[in-house]
């Protein structure tokens, strides 16, 4: 059910009790009695209805966070860079993408179900570099809040530890919905665990957010660089949300299923 229809729904049903509510109030002597009950129940009814379908559109618990199925780990140098940003691929590279993403993003979901592999595979065979800018954009959008930052501050963190492909793979593979729960700290250090990161670096960088001001810093960075900026309702410019992919100072439409072998072509 569409979030319109749900509405109009919950609408006609306010409508339908205040009118038994009204017509209750609007009778008299002791005989009446029993109509202001009807009336009451006729209320209680639909509040039950209205919270049931509230209870039915609310967004499902996540399944279980656990590592992507198939994970091929990459060959090439991943590095951390100083501003949290984690660049995957050879020095030699022909191309280097910057690619925009937010884990709570459902759209950059879809990008990497389509265009993940195709990266991985131009990555590995050294014509490619891809540069992670991993954004705490959508940090109300989850239940409780702060998911989008959680998780980039742990894939950060799984980069330290050598295990930022199959980290970042991971949890597209498992992604959660909007506006519902995200995963929690635990579930985020445990997933570190079972790809392989031992000792308890890991786990002291996941809980105390080693690296969430970096990336904040490098939000803030894309919602003041002109080539990744889109004009907003109130007239002022900002980041154009995500997924975005850039090359230099150039913005890269991703609407081109094409974008990746035009761009080496290139």
């Amino acid at each position: 059910m569409g979030g319109a229809e749900r509405n109009a729904r919950k609408k006609k049903q306010q409508q339908m009790a205040a009118k038994s509510v009204a017509a209750a109030r609007g009778s008299s002597g002791s005989g009446d009695r029993n109509k202001i009950l009807i009336g009451v129940v006729v209320v209680a009814v639909l509040a039950a209805g209205v919270i049931g379908a509230v209870l039915l559109n609310k967004p499902s618990e996540p399944q279980a966070l656990t590592p992507a199925p198939n994970l091929k780990p990459l060959s090439v140098p991943v590095q951390r860079q100083a501003d949290a940003t984690v660049l995957v691929g050879k020095d030699t590279a022909k191309v280097t993408v910057d690619v925009y993403e937010d884990f709570l993003c459902p759209v950059c979901g879809t990008f990497e179900e389509k265009y993940g592999d195709q990266l991985r595979q131009h990555v590995e065979a050294g014509d490619l570099r891809v540069r992670y800018h991993l954004l705490p954009l959508l940090v109300r959008y989850s239940d409780p809040e702060g998911y989008s930052s959680d998780s980039a501050n742990a894939a950060v963190c799984a980069a330290d530890a050598g295990k930022f492909p199959e980290y970042h793979d991971s949890l597209y593979a498992s992604q959660p919905e909007e506006n519902g729960p995200g995963y929690t700290i635990a579930q985020l250090v445990q997933l570190g665990t079972d790809l392989g990161i031992t000792g308890d670096t890991f786990k002291s960088c996941v809980e105390s957010g080693t690296h969430r001001q970096a990336l904040e810093a490098d939000l803030d960075k894309a919602d003041n660089t002109p080539h990744l900026q889109a004009e907003r309702s109130d007239g002022s410019k900002g980041f154009q949300g995500t997924p975005s992919v850039a090359v230099g100072d150039k913005l890269v439409s991703i609407d081109n299923e094409n974008w990746i072998s035009d761009l080496l072509r290139g």
